[in-house]
């Protein structure tokens, strides 16, 4: 039992995302994982639809997994995650196979996006904490040979993510300039969250 952390609440991750879960535990935190199975394409829709931006639609989605979540676990202060890879109008889903992936890459090579990454705590049946980042990513205008190098190094992994890339991996080669907390790149904007969690007495000041 680490000394850092009380002993209640009981946290819980509702996402199933490695990435997330590697932060959390290097942070020390005890935790449980738990996948949350929610409509991701109509909430996105929806919230296209009727015009919200990027930072409502991934704090919606990150509240319905955590509600999802909390639903079984309503002792737990339940953490709900999300992130939207934002490039000028368009927002990007995670690539379908390798051609997905390749179609994303030349669409953000020589560009920079934002990855909108929202992070949400949920408790006692309410939201009780909100909190979006929003990472600024420079994608050098790589050549094709690059892509198909890079494709074939990385394999399915290229599909975990809405950029077709993992900056803790081989991707970090695909830019030239990052901005933002490298939590937050990742999925989890880690630093606020801890914050919050001290605020809340789950952690020690």
């Amino acid at each position: 039992m680490s000394d850092l952390q009380a002993p209640a609440p009981p946290l819980v991750l509702a996402s199933a995302s490695a990435a997330r879960r590697a932060l959390l535990e290097a942070a020390g935190l005890r935790f449980e994982a738990v996948a949350a199975a929610v409509d991701e394409g109509s909430i996105k829709e929806s919230a296209r639809a009727e015009g919200f931006p990027a930072a409502d639609a991934a704090l919606m989605l990150a509240e319905a997994k955590a509600r999802r979540v909390a639903a079984r676990r309503p002792e737990a202060l339940v953490i709900g995650c999300d992130q939207i890879l934002v490039l000028g109008d368009r927002w990007f889903d995670k690539p379908e196979g390798e051609e997905g992936a390749r179609a994303h890459l030349r669409a953000l090579r020589g560009h920079s996006h934002v990855l909108v990454t929202a992070v949400l705590c949920w408790r006692g049946g309410e939201r009780i904490w909100q909190h979006v980042a929003t990472p600024r990513l420079a994608m050098r205008p790589v050549s094709d040979a690059f892509l198909d190098a890079y494709l074939a190094l990385e394999g399915a992994r290229v599909t975990e993510s809405v950029g077709a890339y993992r900056l803790e991996g081989p991707g970090v080669q695909l830019f030239d300039r990052v901005e933002g907390e490298h939590a937050a790149i990742l999925g989890l904007p880690l630093l606020a969250l801890l914050g919050f969690l001290r605020q809340h007495g789950v952690l020690l000041a």
